[in-house]
């Protein structure tokens, strides 16, 4: 009975451990990222992101926050540890060495008579005859009797001597902490010690490995659902225009488990009102049009209708249960629209290409959820491919004010960024009427918006020129700059309710033939990962070309330097085509801002096979495979603009296969498109 006190004094303790032991580091891990999302998440401090309320650290906004499942769980875990915690205080005891002296309160080496004299004044206070207490008579059976005996009976005297136990020598005890009332197993606790052995051993692993295989066969790494990267997949086209890509957006499975209700109709009914004009519907014949749009599946419907509503910012017209939908819709449509960014650059039959007009239109689609700007407004006006958009991206701008200053000839974004500061607050200040503080709001989200810069060029590694069917290395720079000298921050983004970094999409392209051949996410957030790949990149390449110890650590040393001063390194590796001259095209996407994205062109020429034999191992390694086919088979080129629907920029035009090439070498320094 002693020992299974002890195991039952010990469940709590177990029990304790077993909390700890994945609670504790859990729970560091999570506080050590909330440091470092606090300490690296650097946003923008205007006016509009204040009044936004995304930032403010009020105590309602911070319980807000806090109040999700895992934190809530968390948190109900450690109270449930610290009642552990005092409970065992409460009621744990040292465990004694049993002393027979101590027991019977003498000294040792006492006279036998002295020994009997305790025994009797304890009997007369613990025995069952005298006292009918039941932890009384345990008391005197299992201490009394044991210290009476060991004292007086010569044996058992022997054996205390010997072995400090009146029984004898002692075996080695095994317990296991349970509660005392599963310890004595008959009918009742028997049934519930075998429930709690199945329940425990096989069906909690049994529940949590059919929910894992049942999320994992229905999700990607990504959290998104397998059901939407397939219709992605299955509706992408090679000239799908941008203002199709919403439909084909909205088409996630994510958004079809919308709730669909009754009392959101009307409330949805007043929304289409309001956005119909950019839902590419004839106005002309409404009724029939509104009528073929509301026929779609209801959630296809009523997410179309809140993506609209964050594009033109018609928050107002929203019901308290439209604004949960609208929540949720919009907090999944940076994941989404980032994997339908994949669809788009996916290789495709017959060459292995992706496909760059529908790429564009999603970056382009993902800039205006950002900054909640109607997809309209990017239609090409006074000479700038993005129109009006980048300028409703700023503070307290609006088409009115976007008028009026192009009276003052600044009808670009282009031409606006390049006045002087004084020349821009003068303007603002004069002509558009704004007021110190909104033009202080206007400069400092002009500091913060980043500028990209791209050096690339292409080489077949230990070989001069490049010749088809090489493994053609492709080494690009990507340098980011911004006014305020900040290299990682989060962008301007007051109408978008939740936090978004920064992505920026490096695309390397023939945009005469529709055809992406090499694709790469950057991001200037993670600074100590971006040094690590830069260094691998750069000391793999070096050992392959031979170099000596010194020049590679210098040229790693190089490479830490530029990735410190806000640059990335990207690297990838392609076959060579066919032979023929190509102008291709090196786009840097960014995803958050409007009138940020660069270009750049690289002319590369491809020469006849004439070395033996092709590197073709190390191709399987990058993914990339492309055709030796003569250039008169190539797909059907595009005529038409591919940087915009809206662009009528005819630069492009000159893009064809037949210009002078220059080895792959690129001298031209990235240009804004607004200033094209």
């Amino acid at each position: 009975m002693a020992a299974s006190e002890e195991n039952s004094a010990l469940f709590p303790i177990f029990i304790l451990t077993m909390m700890a032991l994945p609670l504790v580091p859990y729970t560091l891990h999570k506080l050590f990222s909330s440091f470092v999302k606090e300490t690296t998440s650097i946003h923008c401090r205007c006016s509009v992101c204040s009044r936004s309320g995304k930032y403010r650290k009020s105590i309602y906004k911070q319980i807000i926050n806090f109040s999700t499942y895992t934190n809530l769980t968390l948190v109900l875990l450690w109270v449930s540890m610290a009642g552990l915690i005092y409970h065992i205080k409460q009621t744990n005891h040292e465990v004694q060495v049993f002393d027979p002296f101590s027991i019977l309160g003498l000294d040792s080496g006492v006279s036998e008579s002295d020994i009997k004299k305790a025994y009797r004044r304890l009997s007369i206070q613990y025995h069952p005859d005298k006292n009918p207490d039941p932890e009384a008579h345990q008391y005197f059976i299992e201490y009394i009797s044991k210290a009476y005996q060991a004292l007086t009976d010569p044996v058992s005297r022997e054996n205390y001597e010997k072995y400090g136990h009146p029984d004898g020598k002692q075996g080695l005890k095994v317990g296991i902490a349970l509660p005392a009332f599963l310890l004595s197993i008959d009918g009742a606790s028997g049934g519930i010690l075998l429930i709690g052995i199945v329940g425990i051993c096989i069906l909690l692993p049994l529940a949590v490995a059919v929910i894992y295989l049942t999320r994992s066969a229905k999700y990607t790494g990504n959290y998104v659902m397998h059901q939407t990267i397939s219709t992605y997949y299955y509706f992408m086209k090679p000239a799908l225009a941008p203002s199709k890509v919403v439909e084909l957006f909205t088409k996630a499975a994510e958004y079809l488990e919308l709730p669909v209700r009754r009392i959101d109709e009307e409330h949805l009914q007043r929304l289409f009102v309001l956005v119909r004009s950019e839902l590419n519907l004839d106005l002309k014949n409404i009724r029939q049009e509104q009528a073929k749009f509301l026929k779609q599946h209801p959630a296809i419907v009523k997410t179309e209708l809140l993506i609209q509503a964050q594009l033109n910012r018609e928050f107002a017209a929203l019901s308290p249960t439209l604004q949960r939908d609208f929540r949720h819709v919009v907090e999944l449509a940076p994941r989404l629209l980032e994997e339908l960014m994949k669809m788009a650059l996916i290789p495709h039959h017959p060459h292995g290409y992706g496909w760059l007009r529908p790429a564009i239109g999603v970056v382009e689609l993902s800039q205006n959820i950002i900054q909640a700007v109607p997809l309209s407004t990017r239609k090409t006006s006074g000479g700038s491919s993005d129109g009006i958009a980048p300028f409703l991206q700023l503070p307290h701008f609006s088409e009115a004010v976007v008028k009026k200053i192009a009276r003052k000839k600044v009808r670009t974004f282009g031409e606006f960024q390049d006045l002087s500061s004084q020349e821009r607050n003068d303007l603002l200040i004069e002509v558009a009427g704004f007021s110190a503080a909104e033009s202080q709001d206007v400069e400092m989200v002009l500091e913060m918006m980043p500028s990209i810069t791209i050096d690339v060029n292409c080489e077949t590694e230990g070989e001069e020129g490049i010749q088809e069917g090489d493994i053609v290395t492709m080494y690009a720079w990507v340098t980011l700059k911004r006014g305020n000298v900040l290299v990682g921050a989060l962008p301007h983004a007051p109408f978008f309710p939740f936090h978004k970094e920064e992505n920026f999409w490096l695309l390397l392209s023939d945009s005469a033939s529709n055809d992406v051949w090499i694709s790469q996410k950057v991001n200037y957030m993670d600074e100590s990962a971006a040094i690590t790949a830069a260094s691998k990149a750069i000391q793999e390449s070096q050992e392959g070309l031979g170099a000596t110890l010194k020049e590679i650590n210098a040229a790693v040393k190089e490479a830490v330097a530029k990735v410190k001063s806000g640059s990335r390194l990207v690297m990838r590796k392609f076959q060579a085509p066919a032979e023929g001259n190509y102008n291709l095209t090196c786009y840097c996407l960014c995803d958050s801002w409007i009138g940020c994205d660069t270009k750049e062109t690289l002319k590369l020429k491809i020469s006849k096979r004439s070395r033996a034999g092709t590197r073709t191992g190390a191709l399987a390694e990058e993914g990339s495979a492309v055709e030796d086919k003569p250039e008169d088979e190539i797909e059907e080129e595009y005529d038409d603009d591919i940087e915009s629907e809206y662009s009528d920029d005819d630069d492009e035009n000159d893009n064809n296969r037949n210009g002078v090439a220059a080895n792959g070498k690129s001298h031209i320094e990235g240009n804004s498109s607004d200033s094209e």
